[in-house]
């Protein structure tokens, strides 16, 4: 039986480490026999070029049938002037409501040929391996938004099931970790905060007792984040503290063009639509130059493999593809200075790896 999926390329750099990414798939597809069904969809502003629309209904009717979402990036200069619903972001927005892809995953761990391009001491760096688990459909980001004369509002707003859920996903994953949740909230003055930390509070009482949990409030985490990274095992927060701090710690790891993503809609990614994608954005200052760093973008289709097609073996042939081709110093020039690749002879390296090691 074939698994569908449905290819989001968008804009900026997006297209161009989606298409290093579809070289890569074929390549394991081939040799696997994955029988993947690829479709190719618009989203952001390439979809309001075309449609007028950042998110088509043409894209949700496919999404709507597929096993799995690859998406490149969304957003840029172009598009600026357009404002709330019309803005590329909110085909991105929609997507994640429309499939209610309520849990986001980054992971954050660091490998030893990229050691030197973290801006913190090496000795800070040893042991750094978390997982961000980020609410998704909540907050800030999707409470009602409106301006009045000189003054403009953006309500925050949780729901208790909406923070079971994300909690309950948060302490499952923990206990297949190193069985420690750290919740991060703003409980000292803001009252989402100070119900999601009684929220928690319960879920692990009841039903989690086993895994080790602590509390920190949000700008506590972001210097812990600095100060010592190794004590994070699995951060679970909401949406707008989730997006910074992601972003924050991707600065461990070197650059955010290595980070990988999974936007779930289910506990089980099998069982319902899954979205992936690198954490990085659309980077228009560097589009079209054939320089973006397609790690985060490979790295992401190895989630993919891993979660929603069910194929450890090729995820973890992908992952090791892409880490030999740092080992071997084959880096773009977001990593290194001297003798820099680009998107496509980076790609090479990983494909060449992976000939080589089936």
């Amino acid at each position: 039986m074939s698994k569908k999926v449905i290819g989001l390329p968008g804009d900026g750099i997006g297209p161009e480490v989606y298409a290093q990414a579809v070289r890569v798939l074929k390549q394991l597809d081939e040799q696997f026999n994955l029988n993947i069904d690829l479709h190719e969809h618009q989203i952001g502003g390439a979809a309001i070029d075309l449609h007028g629309n950042p998110l088509p209904q043409e894209t949700i009717d496919a999404c709507r049938d597929a096993d799995a979402i690859l998406l490149g990036a969304i957003g840029g200069p172009k598009w600026e002037g357009l404002q709330g619903a019309d803005r590329p972001e909110a085909g991105l927005l929609k997507i994640r409501k429309t499939f209610n892809l309520y849990a986001n995953l980054r992971p954050v761990s660091l490998q030893e040929s990229l050691s030197e391009l973290s801006p913190l001491k090496k000795d800070r760096l040893v042991g750094v391996d978390m997982l961000i688990v980020r609410e998704l459909t909540g907050g800030l980001y999707f409470g009602k938004k409106f301006r009045e004369g000189d003054s403009a509002t953006d309500t925050c707003t949780y729901s208790v099931s909406e923070i079971e859920r994300i909690t309950r996903l948060a302490f499952s994953i923990a206990k297949g970790r190193r069985n420690k949740v750290s919740s991060v909230d703003k409980a000292n003055v803001m009252e989402t905060s100070r119900l999601w930390r009684e929220t928690v509070n319960r879920i692990h009482t009841q039903e989690f007792p086993e895994v080790d949990l602590e509390h920190v409030l949000v700008d506590a985490c972001a210097m812990h984040l600095i100060s010592k990274p190794s004590a994070f095992d699995v951060i679970l927060t909401e949406n707008l503290f989730g997006d910074i701090l992601s972003d924050e710690a991707s600065m461990l790891s070197g650059s955010l063009g290595v980070l990988p993503s999974a936007s779930l809609s289910k506990q089980d990614p099998s069982q319902g639509i899954a979205l992936y994608e690198p954490i990085h954005g659309s980077a228009p200052d560097i589009a079209g130059q054939g320089i973006a760093n397609p790690a985060a973008m490979l790295l992401s289709v190895a989630m993919m493999l891993r979660h929603s097609l069910q194929h450890e073996e090729s995820a973890a042939l992908l992952e090791k593809a892409v880490f030999d081709s740092w080992n071997a110093g084959v880096f773009t020039a977001d990593l290194s200075n001297e003798n820099s690749v680009g998107s496509k002879a980076f790609t090479d390296s990983v494909l060449s790896n992976i000939s080589r090691s089936v």
